[in-house]
């Protein structure tokens, strides 16, 4: 897995896809989500353009495109279910799955080790 600066994960997977969510850390800084908006599947992004919405009873806040890329799949089930974000954020709690325009730009993001590092742990 990859990571972002804003707590967003990247997996790539064998067809050359990326999944999209937040981390573990991200989840538990937002406590509790009661409210997920998620794309329309065939839209577009930029890197870093905010792509969903998320709410907790703390905040409320943007899931960014750690690449740029054309929303494939979105996880349904957090808009009836948000909680499944806190249960398993880097797992079941996915929000989106991405064509990447350029699975290259992957590269470019932090390893384990280093986002790791970001959080000083």
């Amino acid at each position: 897995m990859k990571y972002t600066p804003d707590h967003e994960w990247l997996r790539v997977e064998t067809d050359g896809t990326v999944t999209i969510g937040i981390t573990h850390h991200a989840q538990d800084a937002l406590g509790d989500l009661v409210f997920v908006e998620l794309p329309e599947i065939g839209k577009h992004f930029a890197k870093e353009e905010p792509a969903c919405v998320i709410e907790s009873v703390k905040a409320a806040g943007d899931v960014k495109m750690p690449v740029a890329g054309t929303i494939l799949a979105v996880n349904e089930a957090l808009v009836d279910a948000p909680e499944k974000v806190n249960e398993d954020a880097e797992g079941e709690g996915w929000f989106i799955r991405v064509k990447p325009d350029d699975i290259a730009d992957v590269d470019g993001l932090m390893d384990e080790a280093a986002y790791k590092a970001l959080l000083n742990e």
